[in-house]
């Protein structure tokens, strides 16, 4: 008789706290902010490489797009300093103003001869995008309850998976009925808008602290990398979704040899993608419930664990078993990411806020380019269906280290005390 009441309690709970997360006046911003300018942003990475195929004709220039965009993150902790060196709502605001100033060089762009002009500004626009999420993920960190932020990350991927569902259509219409000048003129747009967003929160910041005279600029940016590396919480999370994204990039790379071994046109690649959008979409919604429910590992590793088994069954030549697998991934690979993020916002104190958040970043995604780079090369001396069971296997070595035991949490405590009372 006392198990369905509590049960139903849980779940009352839980909605509640999504609930209060949505409700919350920055929160509601933080999201606007993300829906805008993550939608102008996925529509603008897929055109700018349509853009230089079009104008070039060439497949390798058209890919560097990509590269330009990923290549700042190998460079994520000398960035993320700036976001520990001064007050980051002002930071996020300058940001987004300035990409959209950025993106109006664009109007330039119309022949192969200015092309350099776009890879130049794609080069800025990813710097400029690592130097955002680290301002972004500190100020969140202190504007939002602590026991709350499983909840908003969840929210968050929500949001940037719901704009890669949406953008690329429209922003693949707009560019066929009026070129990519226009697109970037709707990324700017966005981008101002996401501004004056950020302009609207209420966040108290006091002024960064000077750090002393004797550390260098190295010094400094070096410090968020050895803080993840000796916290016994962050350093598994991370290194598992940095092996994941490696996973990933490799399983990426064969998504083309996957729907030819079906019989599909390359165009089919985007109906998987939409099912891995729609999977993502709901493990967002869920994932701050599930982050209290089973904590930051477990919640990974299990995450993790789909994922393999997704890849693993991908093999399978049958069309219903390839889309129920790309759902499933879906649905798994973001859990280890939100986690990852989760505990670093939790465990990170606000100095070291900035600078801990991307070097978390840079080693969850730079490997992403890895894995890209390598999956390329073998599904041409290997058949896909062998590369896939063995990436979902090996992909299962990364789980054990996440579910073996619990490490101690409490490094945040010292830098911020967490409020008392019940959370959901």
């Amino acid at each position: 008789m006392t198990t369905r009441p509590a049960r139903t309690t849980r779940t009352a709970r839980t909605k509640w706290a999504a609930g209060r997360v949505l409700r919350d006046r920055n929160a509601g911003l933080y999201l606007g902010g993300v829906v805008v300018s993550g939608f102008g942003t996925s529509a603008m990475w897929l055109v700018s490489g349509i853009w230089v195929k079009d104008l070039t004709g060439s497949d390798g220039l058209a890919a560097l797009c990509v590269f330009a965009l990923w290549a700042p993150t190998l460079i994520g902790p000398a960035l993320g300093a700036l976001a520990d060196r001064t007050r980051r709502r002002p930071l996020l605001v300058w940001t987004n103003l300035g990409l959209a100033v950025l993106l109006l060089s664009l109007l330039a762009v119309d022949s192969a001869g200015t092309l350099w002009i776009l890879f130049a500004v794609l080069l800025l626009y990813g710097a400029a995008g690592v130097v955002h999420d680290a301002a972004e993920s500190a100020l969140v960190a202190q504007a939002v309850d602590t026991r709350l932020l499983g909840d908003f990350n969840g929210l968050r991927m929500t949001a940037n998976e719901g704009m890669k569902l949406l953008a690329p259509l429209a922003g693949a219409g707009l560019y066929a009925a009026y070129g990519g000048a226009r697109v970037a003129l709707l990324d700017a747009f966005t981008f101002a808008l996401a501004a004056g967003l950020y302009t609207l929160l209420r966040v108290h910041e006091p002024k960064p602290l000077t750090a002393p005279a004797p550390a260098g600029w190295r010094a400094r940016t070096a410090e968020g990398a050895r803080y993840v590396w000796s916290h016994p919480a962050l350093r598994p999370l991370v290194l598992a979704g940095g092996t994941t994204m490696l996973f990933s990039g490799l399983n990426g790379a064969l998504v083309y040899a996957v729907a030819e071994g079906l019989g599909h046109s390359p165009a089919y690649v985007g109906v998987l993608y939409v099912a891995q959008g729609v999977g993502s979409v709901a493990v967002g919604l869920a994932a701050g419930p599930l982050l209290r429910r089973l904590g930051e590992r477990r919640f990974a590793g299990y995450g993790i664990a789909l994922t393999a088994v997704a890849v693993t069954v991908r093999s399978l030549p049958y069309d219903p078993v390839v889309l129920a697998s790309a759902a499933a991934v879906g649905v798994g690979l973001p859990c280890v990411l939100i986690a990852a993020l989760t505990a670093v916002q939790r465990e990170t104190p606000d100095a070291l806020l900035g600078r801990t958040t991307a070097t978390a970043n840079t080693l969850l995604f730079a490997p992403t380019a890895v894995g890209l780079a390598l999956g390329a090369g073998l599904v041409e001396l290997v058949d896909h269906r062998v590369l896939l069971a063995v990436l979902g296997i090996t992909r299962l070595v990364t789980v054990a280290p996440l579910l073996r035991h619990r490490a101690p949490v409490g490094a945040r405590g010292t830098a911020r005390q967490a409020p008392t009372g019940p959370a959901d």
